[in-house]
């Protein structure tokens, strides 16, 4: 594995009973390792816009007795489009999704839309195209362009983190 999510989620240092996002969960790594790092005052809900992938994370939840997490059908390009109601979540996690997303702006405007005030957002992201492993090249994000995009929408850096050999991980907060 490039990037390794209990080092990811470690560094983004989440605290007992705090809400939090997983923006594209995917397979649900994060989300899980998110849920364990909040515990069980806290919640993750984790998003995802294919139908298939949320039963699996539902499923993995269920059998690592991980009961703070709620899996939601969603279009995170969208604004309103989380399902999440304004200032909802404490943390935004977008971990291997900004290369794919195609309205970025809207889905930077319901991140902040969803994030409390002095919420934060872990992005994580492929800084290359690996021996044919992750996206195009020319579907990379590149970590100063990502920060540009959060920045242009109001976003402070915070910091940057060690997301693994082909990875880049930064930390946003909102303003």
């Amino acid at each position: 594995m490039f990037s390794d999510p209990e080092k990811n989620i470690k560094q983004f240092d989440l605290r007992e009973g705090q809400h939090v996002a997983d923006l594209g969960a995917g397979s649900g790594a994060c989300a899980l390792v998110a849920a364990r790092a909040v515990g069980s005052q806290g919640k993750v809900y984790a998003l995802e816009v294919q139908r298939e992938l949320l039963s699996g994370i539902k499923d993995e939840a269920a059998r690592a007795k991980l009961f703070n997490v709620e899996v939601i059908w969603a279009d995170i390009e969208k604004v309103n489009g989380t399902k999440l109601r304004n200032y909802a979540v404490d943390a935004v996690i977008v971990s291997n999704v900004l290369f794919q997303i195609e309205d970025r702006g809207n889905f930077i405007k319901e991140i902040k839309r969803i994030l409390k005030p002095g919420g934060r957002v872990l992005i994580v992201d492929w800084s290359d195209s690996f021996g044919g492993l992750g996206p195009q090249s020319s579907a990379v994000v590149p970590p100063e362009k990502a920060r540009a995009l959060f920045e242009g929408a109001g976003f402070k850096f915070e910091q940057v983190i060690d997301a693994g050999a082909h990875h880049y991980g930064i930390i946003m907060s909102k303003v």
